[in-house]
């Protein structure tokens, strides 16, 4: 089993950028405490981050043929701003769980519309770092099934 963990723009500054807002660990740190997670439940993790939109479509659509079972998406920005990425997360049909690290629902106006949430299996929000490893744990739940 795989999954995919897809990071959006911006959260590669991540323990530098706002850190009341989204904690003081690094990306990699994080990445680090997920990837453990899944590593002992016997799935593969996979990271990627990228700031382009197109990189991540690509990422999505070529997880088919990496037999990719489950996404894990913090979209960032992208969240409020992307068709193009909600489209390829539909074509491919991977479950995913949308995260974020901060609650966009006690943010800007702006941030509270996502092109993702009806389409995952779930959106966990607000909780850090916890969104991640929340996530993670929601994922070795819905593979086991």
């Amino acid at each position: 089993m795989t999954v995919l963990i897809i990071n959006g723009p911006n959260l590669n500054m991540l323990g530098t950028r706002e850190p009341e807002i989204y904690g003081a660990l690094t990306l990699p740190q994080i990445e680090e405490k997920v990837l453990a997670r899944l590593k002992v439940a016997g799935i593969e993790g996979v990271s990627v981050q990228s700031n382009a939109e197109h990189e991540i479509v690509d990422t999505i659509q070529s997880a088919v043929l990496k037999g990719v079972d489950f996404i894990i998406i913090n979209p960032a920005a992208f969240t409020h701003t992307s068709v193009a990425i909600r489209d390829a997360l539909a074509a491919v049909a991977i479950p995913f769980i949308e995260i974020h690290l901060s609650n966009p629902h006690s943010r800007e106006a702006f941030r509270k519309h996502s092109y993702f949430s009806d389409l995952a299996v779930g959106v966990i929000a607000g909780f850090g770092v916890d969104s991640y490893l929340m996530a993670a744990d929601a994922a070795i739940k819905h593979l086991a099934n």
